[in-house]
């Protein structure tokens, strides 16, 4: 099994229109396991394609200076309970993956055809009869999620699935992910790879525990700083150290990254007010692997050319990573301040997302948008509006305020699944409404700095 985890306009997309923006939010989900796995966008590292192993596969060949347990420690790990083997995939199998999905995980947004009875009723009525190829599978699934009556929630080829890898947060093909140990603490975990990526190729294992990277400790690090000391510039070498399995020896590899995005972000100094004012302009496009790095590079050397405020153009933005989307919003928050509220059946998705520390960028701040500013665009832009950093201008934007998660099947296919909502620190609801610009022209610096003055962020009422 693979898993994709990502809030994004997964190609491919049929032409604009608001029931086709389609906005995910990749998790995983699989049947032989005793408890769903979810890899939630805004909880953990952001990923991609991965495939599971068991962990009696994992290589016990190699050396470390990072310390074991011994038997007779108090500390010594216990193996966890092995996995068995998936079994082949049946057409029947299949079908069940994706009804169990729905069933778990599906947010009904507001048309009320879904139930838990009428869907139980739906799988008695499916599988009561033999599913003889697996075309007539898939078919079975569509017509199974049209049913559902949400625009968002649809089927995917696996040739469609396999197109996600662009949303690879690490270069190296790796979804990470904090797991407590039961101790307080919280271990690295390899939850799964790119099948023959590099990281896979070079010998990580689904289920190893990741100690450093270069030679830094990762410990007490976040999944998304982990995966930002990954990154580096394609074909060059990054050393990971790992813990395979839950007992397994420790080893350092060296693994080639492959990145396969590229820079969503544009910029350049512009002159204002007859040259008396230097203000960085900078075009993001998406919403993706590289888009927090390269935009806050990109803000930085605006600044040291002498940019005293900032103009952010997330027009024609239709979305990407929503947690790319929601470390950019903490660039210009302060400390305590909300980024967004989430909503959803799963206690995963029912979040008051924070910055936890003080910005790094405090000139005021211009966002374009337009009706085509989606999904991440708006979670971003609404951060920096309602906590008084940044005025909009421009057009309404599109109000795609709904949380998608694609989980792969086992013959390689995929399920796209609504499984929450987003709120905005001001308690507005995105989805179908969007928001408002403050501006429909574009003003002068002087009308933006009174604008800002006179805001009252959420906590000031």
């Amino acid at each position: 099994m693979r898993v994709l985890c990502c809030n994004c306009c997964a190609s491919p997309t049929p032409p604009l229109s608001r029931s086709s923006i389609t906005p995910n939010l990749f998790n995983n989900h699989s049947l032989n396991w005793p408890q769903k796995t979810l890899i939630g966008s805004l909880t953990g590292a952001l990923s991609f394609g991965l495939l599971f192993f068991s962990p009696s596969s994992l290589a016990l060949n190699s050396q470390s200076p990072f310390s074991q347990p011994q038997p007779s420690s108090p500390e010594y790990c216990r193996e966890e309970m092995l996995e068995k083997a998936p079994e082949p995939a049946t057409n029947e199998g299949i079908v069940e993956e994706a009804w169990e999905i729905v069933n778990d995980s599906f947010l009904d947004t507001g048309r009320g055809r879904w139930s838990p009875k009428t869907w139980l009723r739906k799988k008695e009525d499916i599988l009561g009869t033999s599913i003889q190829t697996r075309s007539k599978a898939h078919d079975i699934i569509r017509q199974m999620l049209a049913s559902l009556g949400d625009p968002y929630t649809r089927f995917l080829s696996p040739n469609e699935f396999s197109k996600m890898a662009r949303y690879d947060m690490t270069g190296i093909g790796i979804n990470l992910r904090e797991v407590p140990d039961g101790n307080g603490a919280v271990k690295m975990k390899v939850l799964g790879l790119i099948l023959d990526g590099p990281a896979h190729s070079a010998g990580v294992k689904q289920g190893d525990e990741v100690l450093a990277v270069n030679g830094v400790d990762v410990r007490g690090k976040s999944a998304f700083e982990v995966s930002s000391l990954l990154q580096g510039p394609s074909e060059t070498f990054v050393t990971v150290t790992v813990k395979h399995g839950n007992c397994g020896p420790v080893q350092s590899i060296e693994v080639q990254r492959q990145l396969v995005a590229r820079t969503p972000v544009l910029y350049r100094l512009e002159q204002i007010e007859n040259g008396a004012i230097s203000v960085g302009y900078v075009r993001l496009k998406e919403f993706n692997a590289l888009a927090r790095k390269d935009l806050l590079i990109a803000m930085r050397r605006l600044q040291d050319l002498g940019a005293s405020s900032f103009i952010l153009d997330l027009r024609d933005n239709l979305g990407g990573l929503v947690q790319a989307g929601i470390e950019i919003a903490k660039l210009f928050l302060n400390e305590g301040d909300t980024v967004i509220y989430t909503v959803g059946r799963d206690y995963q998705f029912q979040n008051n997302i924070t910055a936890e520390t003080a910005p790094l960028i405090t000139a005021p701040v211009i966002v374009l948008v337009n009706n085509n500013t989606a999904s991440a665009s708006e979670i971003v832009a609404s951060a920096l509006h309602d906590n008084c950093k940044a005025v909009l201008v421009g057009e309404r934007t599109f109000g795609k305020g709904l949380i998608q998660s694609v989980f792969e099947l086992h013959d390689g296919s995929g399920v796209v699944v609504t499984v929450g909502k987003y709120v905005t620190p001001n308690h507005m609801d995105i989805n179908g409404n969007g928001l408002e610009p403050d501006f429909q022209k574009f003003p002068g610096l002087s009308e933006v700095k009174e604008r800002l003055s006179r805001c009252h962020t959420p906590g000031q009422g």
